[in-house]
């Protein structure tokens, strides 16, 4: 791979995440509200103005903006994301106990999307009845339009509280994330259903499956052996860019099955205005999304020769 496209990629990379940094410490600057105040005016703590005022100025929260922009993006250049101000500890060590948990949620999640997404694609494109492929076809659009919260609820409603299949209460430890892995997995598989279904639909009107099929060629062995490559390469790019909906709806889910992962972590950061919180759960979310998008745009020109030549040519 030409180092100019490489390197050209990782800057980009590296822009995405300072505006992200960016933007979220701006936004952040204009929540209403004092975050030291809300911690430390308590009467019961017995604080006066010049310990709180003393308070501040440990957390460079009286230094000007700009000051305080520049300091936390350096910090977070060097990799600490600062202190938290309602639990006093380093930031970092609240991520090293929350992000793995949803790190592993958002991959089961990914890869069960991935999964029903195929095999809903390979469903449709093998129906042998008109109707029974149209209605296959359909579905992508109904899951897509399902709200994360709502089909949470409904799954304990229905495989956990009426069927009792998976408990709710002290679940083991991989019986707690099916509900949740199936919740994310639904929505997300629909746009990768929807856009495998309509790859597949493009590759089939080529001349050459025209002519594997005049030799006698079986439709699912055309669709196996012809279609099922040119159909799932284009199929990464739209991969990569769900998966920052995926982290999204990983913090909600969280939420509905009492989780402790990411997800509780912002909602306490966010009830109590943990700006440096935020602000760390806000660049890791971003980061993830940047590193899984590089790793596409990286991984594309090696899968497929045509792009592959095209980078060549212009590097």
């Amino acid at each position: 791979m030409p180092r100019r496209y490489l390197l050209g990629r990782i800057a980009q990379a590296a822009l995405v995440l300072w505006a992200a940094f960016t933007a979220s410490f701006i936004l952040l600057q204009l929540l209403p509200g004092d975050a030291v105040l809300i911690k430390f005016l308590n009467p019961e703590l017995g604080l006066g103005p010049q310990e709180i005022a003393d308070i501040r100025a440990a957390y460079g929260a009286d230094q000007p903006v700009w000051q305080q922009y520049l300091h936390t993006l350096a910090q977070f250049l060097t990799g600490h994301f600062g202190y938290s101000l309602q639990a006093g500890v380093p930031v970092s060590q609240g991520l090293a106990t929350s992000l793995p948990p949803t790190l592993r949620l958002a991959a089961l999640g990914f890869s069960t999307a991935a999964l029903l997404a195929i095999a809903l694609a390979a469903a449709a494109s093998l129906a042998p009845l008109a109707w029974l492929r149209n209605a296959l076809q359909a579905l992508p659009s109904v899951f897509v339009s399902v709200p994360v919260f709502w089909l949470g609820i409904m799954l304990i409603q229905v495989l956990s509280f009426r069927l009792g299949w998976i408990p709710v209460i002290n679940p083991g430890p991989w019986e707690g994330l099916v509900l949740p892995t199936l919740t994310l997995a639904v929505p997300i598989s629909a746009p990768l259903a929807q856009i495998l279904l309509r790859n597949i639909d493009t590759v089939l009107a080529q001349p050459f499956v025209a002519v594997a099929r005049a030799k006698g060629a079986s439709r699912a062995w055309v669709l196996l052996h012809h279609v099922a490559r040119n159909a799932l390469l284009p199929t990464l790019t739209i991969a990569g860019v769900l998966f920052g909906e995926l982290l999204a709806g990983a913090v909600v889910t969280e939420a509905v099955f009492g989780l402790n992962g990411l997800g509780t972590l912002t909602q306490q950061a966010v009830g109590n205005q943990d700006t440096a919180v935020l602000q760390a759960v806000v660049v890791v979310s971003a980061a993830a999304f940047v590193l899984i998008n590089l790793a596409v745009d990286l991984l594309y020109p090696l899968l497929d020769p045509r792009l592959r030549h095209s980078v060549e040519n212009r590097a």
